[in-house]
């Protein structure tokens, strides 16, 4: 009778402690992923304006192309 006792604690406590250690990475893991979002937004934005130039002498070159096509076709 007393193994059992022993036995029956013994695993109460594992299950508590799982369950501690559960919340616990939870509770960490969901602060990992907490940000500012003003942040992430000023860095999207840095992003974006930085190949904006980038971008527009791609549009000319792309522009250009068509054009000589078309100019071609007719």
């Amino acid at each position: 009778m007393k193994m059992c006792v022993r036995n029956c604690l013994k695993s109460k406590r594992r299950v508590v402690y799982a369950s501690a250690f559960t919340v616990a990475l939870l509770l960490v893991g969901a602060s990992i992923y907490a940000q500012d979002g003003a942040a992430g937004i000023n860095e999207a934005n840095m992003k974006v304006r930085s190949y904006y130039a980038a971008g527009t002498n791609l549009m000319y070159a792309c522009g250009a192309v068509v054009g000589l096509i078309g100019a071609v076709k007719v």
